[in-house]
């Protein structure tokens, strides 16, 4: 858009046609773009106004181009909500995120809202896990805040491994503020002093962006003692998972975060209830 820089994003949501430059405001796809196609896009569609017109999405239906993302079928039906800002701000970048309203809500649970209210709030909303199981995030969030013991940890699960599945990282890799700041709004709901990101080896892109925003969260207060001036404490880190399938369970990743052979145990009991160190029959 006109209102804003050149700069780089995460995945438009359309891998096959990569890569994708959006111009103009509306924003018009070009796709499959080379390098040899750099000095049209500058000449006809930055400096012209106007798409390049081979370059932009032909729909087999009609015959006719498709300009902006509304008239492209792949995405005219679709309501982005996880990714809503995948595609739009640059994962690399705090500012850019902050921008478009990173760590807004975070801020607002600090100042506004206690512990009690933010669960009864995700309790209230039926969000749920995105991992198949579909558990309810409300109930698991508080599950940990009425445990017993005084440490607490929060682990982000991104060691997907089924065939073709890249959900955790089309969302790590585009926008990795936003599931940092879903973790620290996590940990304040549940009690949580750490946070751990758990990312298999396969995807170093989303290890990157994911290192870096911790990096940069860090140096603004968003990680570690007092966050934002409050009480909240929170210290996070990054671990790789080897790609193992079965350590996208939650009890064999957490052996596998110990150091122990990622092998899944029977439940109950939880380890939101009882913490991970039950022994294996």
């Amino acid at each position: 858009p006109k209102s804003r820089p050149v700069r780089m994003s995460g995945c438009r949501g359309l891998c096959a046609r990569g890569p994708i430059v959006g111009i103009g405001d509306p924003e018009a796809f070009h796709m499959d773009v080379t390098s040899k196609d750099s000095d049209r896009l500058v000449r006809e569609a930055v400096l012209g106004g106007r798409p390049v017109e081979n370059l932009l999405y032909l729909d087999q239906a009609t015959g006719r181009r498709c300009p902006g993302p509304d008239r492209i079928p792949f995405y005219a039906k679709q309501e982005r909500r996880v990714l809503k800002n995948s595609g739009l701000v640059d994962p690399t970048d705090i500012l850019d995120a902050i921008s478009l309203g990173a760590y807004a809500q975070l801020a607002r649970c600090l100042k506004d809202l206690t512990p009690e209210k933010v669960i009864s709030l995700v309790e209230a909303s039926g969000l749920r896990g995105r991992g198949g199981a579909g558990f309810p995030t409300g109930r698991k969030w508080r599950a940990v805040r009425d445990a017993p013991g005084e440490e607490k940890v929060l682990v982000c699960n991104g060691d997907e491994g089924d065939p073709g599945a890249y959900m955790d990282r089309s969302v790590l890799e585009g926008n990795p503020h936003a599931v940092l700041e879903g973790m620290l709004i996590g940990a304040y709901a549940s009690g949580a002093s750490r946070a751990v990101f758990y990312i298999r080896e396969e995807y170093p892109l989303a290890l990157e962006h994911v290192r870096l925003a911790l990096d940069q969260a860090r140096s603004w207060g968003l990680v570690g003692r007092r966050i934002l001036g409050s009480a909240l404490n929170v210290e996070a880190e990054l671990r790789m998972g080897s790609g193992a399938f079965v350590c996208g369970e939650e009890t064999a990743l957490i052996a596998s975060l110990e150091g122990r052979r990622g092998m899944p145990r029977p439940r109950p009991p939880s380890p939101a209830r009882t913490g991970p160190r039950v022994e294996y029959l």
